[in-house]
């Protein structure tokens, strides 16, 4: 629910901006006030959810995030949508973490490959679907229903966690909140997020991005510092002591940053250089998730008999091919030879997320999940917002290209494959054993 609503909003922005009697470029408001939100509100999951209890934080946030939807979708005006929608990544900023960390406490180690498989689908699943259904709802009805569809998941998902969430919790202790931690970390994190939208957006305005990556650097900095010095700190940076964890926020980071970009890449390619229409680009882009789900059941055995390491560098060298092909892809390639590309795409994309989710939290100490879980978390959000940017600008700095069959499409395609062999050096380097406590006996 989540993640669809993060993800399908971009494709309604220009109807919304139309009925609301704003220009389009006012309504992105709508996008960056969501993703602000939810990226500084994310490192405060893991102390919110010790100190409350997970099953308390877990049931609120999903109510504030249905009740924030429904406001949404009533908003009669621009400043009221932005305001739900602060309200909305709210509660999405403890549902998501806090949910997962609900999962994260209660499963044996052994089992731990299996749940984060379960895990995975959403975050796989919906960046895929979203621009067909956002294309549907557009064309064929009114954007609010983009919220209110939220509203009968979200009472099922309320009703259902209110049944099978433990009521009993084993606190891990209560730890006083860094309110200077907090406020570095939020600022720097803001700054950095706002940075990434002001440079994907139609008319960056450079000064400011200046400004902002300056801010979430020295905030950076000093946000580190107060973490490695202070008693009771917002996250316990220790956990990068684990190496596989820390491979995970650094190359897991640039992996995400690179499937991100994905999703919104070929929407963009197949209407503005192919020429379809929006429906039609958005069905392409469901081949992704056939290779999702077609790979899905393989994933789980494939790492428990090969290992995690060897399955993710073999699944990321491919991916690099895999990369490439997309960048040879053009007007005239045949639709049977898109579909094939996109399907083996879905399929690896599947492959490494399921093994990076898996190994980022494997080797974790039970008494360190929760800050293992929000520093994810956290860096999930920046590489997903600075991949889209990453992106953007790409295709603003190779438009007068010529020679590449979609041309500056092409090019931010291979750059895509050019960080992917960054991933692949990351993935050399992790011991032949990494991940294996989450595996279980070996197959």
């Amino acid at each position: 629910m989540e993640i669809l609503d993060a993800t399908i909003v971009a494709t309604a922005l220009p109807a919304m901006a139309a009925e609301l009697g704003v220009r389009p470029l006012d309504a992105t408001a709508v996008v960056t006030a969501y993703l602000i939100t939810l990226a500084v509100l994310i490192p405060l999951s893991g102390w919110v959810a010790d100190r409350f209890g997970v099953r308390r934080v877990f049931l609120v946030a999903v109510a504030v995030f249905t009740l924030a939807s429904a406001g949404c979708a009533l908003a009669p005006d621009l400043t009221t949508l932005v305001g739900m929608r602060v309200l909305q990544a709210a509660g999405g900023a403890m549902m998501v973490p806090v949910g997962r960390l609900a999962v994260l406490r209660s499963v044996e180690r052994s089992q731990l490959v299996r749940a984060i498989a379960y895990l995975t689908w959403p975050a796989l699943i919906a960046p895929v679907v979203a621009p067909l259904f956002g294309g549907l709802i557009v064309t064929h009805s009114d954007w609010r229903l983009i919220f209110a569809i939220n509203i009968p998941i979200g009472v099922v998902g309320l009703g259902a966690a209110a049944m099978w969430c433990r009521p009993a919790e084993r606190h891990l202790g209560r730890r006083r909140l860094d309110v200077t931690g907090v406020a570095l970390t939020t600022l720097a994190i803001g700054a950095a997020i706002y940075a990434a939208q002001q440079v994907a957006a139609d008319s960056p305005q450079w000064a400011v991005i200046a400004g902002c990556v300056v801010a979430a650097a020295v905030l950076g900095v000093g946000a580190v510092r107060r973490m490695r010095t202070s008693p009771h700190p917002l996250l316990n940076l220790d956990v990068l002591q684990t190496h596989s964890f820390a491979s995970v926020v650094g190359f897991g980071t640039v992996y995400r940053l690179v499937i991100s970009a994905v999703p919104f890449l070929l929407p963009l390619m197949f209407q503005l250089e192919f020429g379809w229409s929006p429906v039609a680009a958005g069905a392409m882009v469901t081949a992704l998730f056939v290779g999702n789900v077609g790979v899905k059941p393989l994933t789980t055995p494939m790492m428990q008999h090969w290992g995690i390491r060897r399955v993710l560098v073999v699944d990321l060298v491919v991916s690099v091919v895999a990369f490439v092909a997309l960048a040879v892809l053009g007007p005239g390639t045949a639709t049977a030879v898109i579909v094939v590309v996109l399907v083996v795409s879905g399929a690896l994309r599947s492959i490494g997320f399921s093994a990076y989710n898996t190994l980022a939290f494997a080797d974790v100490d039970a008494a360190e999940l929760s800050d293992a879980n929000a520093v994810h978390a956290a860096v999930e959000e920046l590489g997903s917002a600075f991949g889209v940017a990453l992106v953007a600008v790409a295709i603003s700095v190779f438009a007068d290209v010529r020679g590449l069959p979609a041309g500056a499409y092409s090019a931010a395609f291979m750059l895509l494959a050019a960080l992917t062999v960054i991933c692949v050096f990351g993935a050399t380097r992790l011991p032949t054993a990494a991940g294996a406590r989450a595996l279980g006996p070996r197959r």
